[in-house]
């Protein structure tokens, strides 16, 4: 399963780490990739709990949408 996240606030490498840190904690093993120029978050996984995602980088400080 896949999805696309809007991630705002990301202005930095430290911001990808911090974004991608937060996912491993709720879907440790799932595939993370961030185009910080276009806001996009695109996480891989056998199964995603799209909420938790959500709730997991707003708790890092950005601003996160389904």
């Amino acid at each position: 399963m896949q999805h696309t996240f809007e991630v705002t606030g990301m202005t930095c490498g430290h911001c990808e780490k911090a974004v991608s840190q937060a996912i491993a904690r709720v879907q440790p093993g799932a595939t993370v990739v961030i185009d910080r120029t276009h806001d996009r978050v695109t996480v891989e996984a056998p199964v995603l709990d799209v909420a938790a995602l959500v709730q997991a980088i707003v708790q890092e400080g950005y601003e996160a949408k389904a």
